[in-house]
Protein backbone atom coordinates (compact mmCIF):
# COMPACT_ATOMS: atom_id res chain seq x y z
CA UNK A 1 0.00 0.00 0.00
CA UNK A 2 2.80 2.42 0.84
CA UNK A 3 4.45 1.98 -2.54
CA UNK A 4 1.13 2.36 -4.39
CA UNK A 5 0.30 5.60 -2.56
CA UNK A 6 3.06 7.38 -4.49
CA UNK A 7 1.34 6.59 -7.78
CA UNK A 8 -2.35 6.40 -6.94
CA UNK A 9 -5.04 8.11 -4.88
CA UNK A 10 -7.10 6.71 -2.05
CA UNK A 11 -10.04 5.60 -4.23
CA UNK A 12 -7.90 3.39 -6.46
CA UNK A 13 -6.01 1.91 -3.52
CA UNK A 14 -9.26 1.15 -1.69
CA UNK A 15 -10.66 -0.61 -4.76
CA UNK A 16 -7.51 -2.68 -5.19
CA UNK A 17 -7.60 -3.72 -1.53
CA UNK A 18 -11.29 -4.69 -1.83
CA UNK A 19 -10.50 -6.79 -4.90
CA UNK A 20 -7.85 -8.64 -2.90
CA UNK A 21 -10.34 -9.43 -0.13
CA UNK A 22 -8.93 -7.16 2.58
CA UNK A 23 -11.37 -6.42 5.40
CA UNK A 24 -13.19 -3.08 5.42
CA UNK A 25 -11.62 -2.09 8.77
CA UNK A 26 -8.10 -2.51 7.37
CA UNK A 27 -9.04 -0.63 4.21
CA UNK A 28 -10.38 2.31 6.22
CA UNK A 29 -7.20 2.39 8.31
CA UNK A 30 -5.01 2.29 5.21
CA UNK A 31 -7.01 5.03 3.47
CA UNK A 32 -6.61 7.33 6.47
CA UNK A 33 -2.84 6.99 6.11
CA UNK A 34 -2.95 7.55 2.35
CA UNK A 35 -5.09 10.68 2.68
CA UNK A 36 -2.47 12.36 4.90
CA UNK A 37 -0.20 12.89 1.88
CA UNK A 38 -2.71 12.58 -0.94
CA UNK A 39 -2.56 16.21 -2.06
CA UNK A 40 1.24 16.21 -2.19
CA UNK A 41 1.27 12.91 -4.08
CA UNK A 42 -1.28 14.22 -6.58
CA UNK A 43 0.84 17.32 -7.17
CA UNK A 44 3.95 15.20 -7.78
CA UNK A 45 2.15 12.89 -10.20
CA UNK A 46 0.59 15.85 -12.00
CA UNK A 47 3.95 17.63 -12.31
CA UNK A 48 5.69 14.55 -13.73
CA UNK A 49 3.03 14.18 -16.41
CA UNK A 50 2.17 17.77 -17.39
CA UNK A 51 4.66 20.30 -15.95
CA UNK A 52 2.44 23.21 -17.09
CA UNK A 53 -0.85 24.62 -15.94
CA UNK A 54 -3.86 23.97 -18.18
CA UNK A 55 -4.22 26.79 -20.70
CA UNK A 56 -7.79 25.99 -21.71
CA UNK A 57 -10.89 24.36 -20.31
CA UNK A 58 -10.29 21.31 -22.51
CA UNK A 59 -6.76 20.96 -21.16
CA UNK A 60 -8.02 21.37 -17.58
CA UNK A 61 -10.52 18.58 -18.24
CA UNK A 62 -7.86 16.33 -19.73
CA UNK A 63 -5.56 16.83 -16.75
CA UNK A 64 -8.44 16.29 -14.32
CA UNK A 65 -9.37 13.03 -16.06
CA UNK A 66 -5.77 11.86 -15.76
CA UNK A 67 -5.73 12.49 -12.01
CA UNK A 68 -9.16 10.92 -11.64
CA UNK A 69 -7.94 7.79 -13.41
CA UNK A 70 -5.18 7.61 -10.83
CA UNK A 71 -7.79 7.44 -8.06
CA UNK A 72 -7.81 11.01 -6.77
CA UNK A 73 -11.07 12.64 -5.71
CA UNK A 74 -12.43 15.76 -7.33
CA UNK A 75 -11.64 17.89 -4.28
CA UNK A 76 -7.95 16.97 -4.54
CA UNK A 77 -7.97 17.44 -8.32
CA UNK A 78 -9.42 20.94 -8.00
CA UNK A 79 -6.80 21.88 -5.42
CA UNK A 80 -3.95 20.62 -7.60
CA UNK A 81 -5.09 22.31 -10.80
CA UNK A 82 -6.33 25.53 -9.18
CA UNK A 83 -3.29 25.85 -6.92
CA UNK A 84 -1.08 25.66 -9.97
CA UNK A 85 -3.11 28.48 -11.52
CA UNK A 86 -2.72 30.57 -8.36
CA UNK A 87 1.03 29.98 -8.19
CA UNK A 88 1.50 30.91 -11.83
CA UNK A 89 -0.04 34.37 -11.37
CA UNK A 90 2.19 35.34 -8.44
Amino acid sequence: MHARSHKFGSAKIANELREKGVSQELIESAIEQVKENELDNAREIWHKKFKAIPASRDEWTRQARFLQSRGFGFDVIKKVLNTKNDNQTE
